[in-house]
C-alpha cells in the first residue's frame, strides 16, 4: 500500500515536472539546476582565475587542451560525487569513514579543511585587491568586509535562501564571456595551436615549467572540495523533502532523478570549463600578444588589461572576481564544514538553524576567519595557492580512489552502483590526477 500511494505522488510529480518542462519558462529549467552548476561555478574561483590567467598570458592557446581534456573526468568524478550523496541519503564524509580506518578518514579531512583554509585567505585576498583596484581605499579593509560578509551569508541566511543566492552569483561568470567578445580572439591561430601545442611553445620555456602549468590547470579543474560540496547538497536537497527516503526505492523516481543529477552536473561542468576557456582566451589575446607574460594573480591580469583591452575590460574582469569568490568562499567553507561533521557524526546542514548544528557551523566561521586573518596579515597569495594546490594533490587521488570503491559498492549503493562508461571516466580521472600528482612533486 505504501509503495502504491509513492508510486501515485511520484506519478503526478512527474506530470507536473512534465508540464514545467513544456512551458518557455526560464525559471523552471533553473529549479532543475542547482547543486551541479554551484559547484561548477565555485570552481572558478578568484584562484582558479589567477591559474587560467597565468596559463593564457605565460603559454598563449598552448594549454587549452588540458580544459578539453579535464571536462569529461571532471563530469564523471562529480556525477559520481553527487549519485553517491543522493543514493546513500549521506555526505562524502560518512561513506569515507564507513569504508576507511578511522586514522584515514581523519587525516584526509583534516587536510581538507587545511587546503580549504589556505585557498579562502588567497581567494579573500583576490576579492579586496580587485575592490581596490576598482574604488581605491584600504585592502584591510574589504578583507575583513568580505570575511564577514561570507560568513554572516551562511549562518544567518535559510538553506533556500543560500541557494537562491548562489544561484543569481554564478551570473558572475558570465563577465568572462563579455571580455572575450570585446576582445578580438583569432580564433584560427587559437585553434592550431590548442590542436599543436608543441609547435608553439613559447622561447626559453623548460619542460618543468610546462609540466608544472599543466599540473596547476588539473588540479584547479580538479578538487576535492567540490566532491564534499556537490554530495552534500544532494542530501542537503533530499532532506528537503519529506518522502523522499520512500520515493528512493521506486525505480521510475530514481532513474528520473539520477538523471537530473546528470542534467544538472553536465550543464554545472560544461559552464565551469567554458569560462576557464575565455579567461585563458581573453588574457592570451590582450596580455601575451601584447608581451606581458609574468601575471601570477588575477587582481594582476585584471590590472594589466585596463591598458590593453580597455576600461570596460578591466572592470568587467575585476567585478567577476569579487562575484565568483562571494560564490567560491561559502563552497569553501561549507565543504570543509561538511567533511568534519560528517566524519565525527555530528548534524550539519545549512538546512539547520545554528543552534541545531553548532559544530557545523563552528567550523565554518573558524575556516572563514582563519581565512580572512590570513589574508589581513598579508599572507603571500602566490605561496598560499602553491601549498593549497600541494595539500589538495596529496588528498585527491586517495579520496577519488576510495569514492571509485564506494560507487561500485553493491553494500553501499544498492543497485545504482555506477555504470562501466562512468568506472571509465572515473578511473580516468583518478590516474590523470595520480600522474599530475607525481609529476607536481617531482618538480
Amino acid at each position: 500500500m505504501q509503495q502504491l500511494i509513492s508510486r501515485n505522488l511520484f506519478l503526478a510529480a512527474r506530470a507536473a515536472a512534465s508540464l514545467r518542462r513544456q512551458l518557455p519558462d526560464a525559471r523552471a529549467l533553473a529549479r532543475r539546476l542547482g547543486p551541479g552548476l554551484i559547484t561548477g561555478a565555485a570552481d572558478d574561483d578568484p584562484s582558479g582565475i589567477a591559474t587560467y590567467s597565468q596559463a593564457g598570458s605565460q603559454f598563449r592557446f598552448g594549454l587549452v587542451w588540458t580544459l578539453l581534456l579535464t571536462t569529461p573526468l571532471m563530469i564523471g568524478i562529480q556525477m559520481l560525487s553527487a549519485r553517491i550523496g543522493w543514493v546513500t541519503g549521506e555526505g562524502l564524509g560518512a561513506n569515507i569513514a564507513r569504508v576507511c580506518p578511522r586514522w584515514l578518514t581523519m587525516v584526509l579531512v583534516g587536510l581538507l579543511v587545511l587546503a580549504n583554509t589556505i585557498n579562502i585567505a588567497a581567494d579573500i585576498g583576490a576579492m579586496a585587491e580587485a575592490a581596490h583596484l576598482l574604488l581605491a581605499g584600504p585592502s584591510q579593509l574589504y578583507v575583513l568586509g568580505f570575511g564577514l560578509l561570507c560568513v554572516a551569508g551562511q549562518v544567518m541566511f535559510s538553506y533556500e535562501r543560500s541557494v537562491r543566492i548562489l544561484k543569481w552569483l554564478t551570473l558572475a561568470l558570465f563577465a568572462y564571456f563579455a571580455v572575450v567578445l570585446v576582445v578580438r580572439v583569432p580564433w584560427q591561430r587559437a585553434t592550431v595551436e590548442s590542436l599543436q601545442p608543441w609547435r608553439f611553445m613559447p622561447p626559453g620555456t623548460s619542460a618543468g615549467d610546462y609540466a608544472s602549468m599543466v599540473v596547476a590547470m588539473l588540479g584547479t579543474t580538479i578538487s576535492p572540495y567540490l566532491f564534499f560540496w556537490q554530495a552534500a547538497q544532494e542530501v542537503e536537497e533530499g532532506q528537503r523533502r519529506p518522502d523522499e527516503a520512500v520515493l528512493r526505492a521506486v525505480p521510475a523516481y530514481a532513474r528520473e532523478h539520477l538523471f537530473r543529477i546528470k542534467q544538472d552536473t553536465y550543464v554545472g561542468m560544461l559552464f565551469s570549463n567554458a569560462i576557464a576557456l575565455c579567461i585563458v582566451l581573453a588574457t592570451a589575446v590582450t596580455l601575451n600578444l601584447n608581451g606581458i607574460t609574468t601575471i601570477q594573480t588575477s587582481s594582476q591580469a585584471a590590472e594589466a588589461l585596463r591598458p590593453v583591452a580597455g576600461e570596460f575590460a578591466f572592470a568587467v574582469f575585476a567585478l567577476g572576481i569579487i562575484g565568483t569568490g562571494l560564490l567560491a568562499v561559502p563552497v569553501l567553507a561549507g565543504s570543509a564544514a561538511y567533511a568534519v561533521s560528517e566524519a565525527f557524526g555530528w548534524r550539519s546542514g545549512l538546512s539547520r538553524g545554528f543552534h541545531e548544528a553548532r559544530g557545523f557551523y563552528a567550523i565554518i566561521i573558524a575556516a572563514t576567519g582563519i581565512g580572512t586573518l590570513m589574508s589581513a596579515v598579508e599572507v603571500d597569495p602566490i605561496k598560499a595557492l602553491v601549498w593549497s594546490a600541494i595539500v589538495n594533490g596529496v588528498i585527491s587521488v586517495p579520496i577519488m580512489v576510495v569514492m571509485m570503491w564506494i560507487g561500485q559498492s553493491t553494500r553501499l549503493m544498492g543497485e545504482w552502483t555506477i555504470s562501466p562508461r562512468h568506472r571509465f571516466f572515473g578511473w580516468a580521472a583518478t590516474g590523470v590526477m595520480a600522474v599530475a600528482v607525481i609529476a607536481m612533486l617531482a618538480s
